[in-house]
C-alpha cells in the first residue's frame, strides 16, 4: 500500500518595485503594452505547469519591499524573481535584504538597462543574483521562471 503526501508545491515569489503597477500605461514603447497583472497571470499559468505556485507583491515604497523580503527569507522559497524598478540603481538596503536569501535570485528588467541612460547601467544586485535578464520584455519573467525551475531539478 502506498501513501501519498499532499505535499505543497514549491514558492516562487515575483516581487516587483516602483511603477511596474503602471504597465501598458507607462511608456509602452520602452516597457510593451502587457499590464503587471496580465505578466502576472501568464507567469502563473507556466508556473502551474512546472509544478510551482507564484506568490505576487508589487510596491512603490522601498521599505516594504525589503519588508516582505524579510518575510520570504523566514519561508525558504524556491526561488525569487526580482524587477526592482527604479530601486536598482539605488537601493543598498534591498540588496542588503535579498543578501539574506539562499535560493536562487533572478533580477528581470523589460527593457535592456544596458542601452538606456548611463545612471540605470548599474545594478546594486546584479552581483549578487544568480542571474540577470534584460530587455526581453515581459518574456523574462518567463525565462526567470524556468531558470528557476531547471536550477531545482540540478542543485
Amino acid at each position: 500500500m502506498s501513501t501519498q503526501t499532499n505535499k505543497p508545491n514549491p514558492r516562487v515569489y515575483v516581487i516587483n518595485g516602483p511603477n511596474l503597477n503602471m504597465l501598458g500605461k507607462r511608456e509602452p514603447e520602452v516597457y510593451g503594452s502587457l499590464s503587471l497583472d496580465e505578466i502576472n497571470r501568464q507567469l502563473d499559468t507556466t508556473a502551474k505547469g512546472l509544478g510551482l505556485d507564484l506568490i505576487f507583491f508589487q510596491s512603490n515604497h522601498e521599505g516594504l519591499i525589503i519588508e516582505r523580503i524579510h518575510e520570504v527569507f523566514e519561508e525558504n522559497p524556491a526561488g525569487i524573481i526580482i524587477n526592482p524598478g527604479a530601486l536598482t540603481h539605488t537601493s543598498v538596503g534591498l540588496r542588503d535584504a535579498l543578501l539574506l536569501l539562499s535560493c536562487p535570485i533572478v533580477e528581470v528588467h523589460l527593457s535592456n538597462i544596458h542601452k538606456r541612460e548611463p545612471f540605470r547601467h548599474t545594478s546594486m544586485i546584479a552581483d549578487i543574483a544568480t542571474g540577470q535578464l534584460t530587455g526581453f520584455g515581459h518574456y523574462g519573467y518567463q525565462m526567470a521562471l524556468n531558470a528557476i525551475h531547471q536550477l531545482r531539478q540540478i542543485l
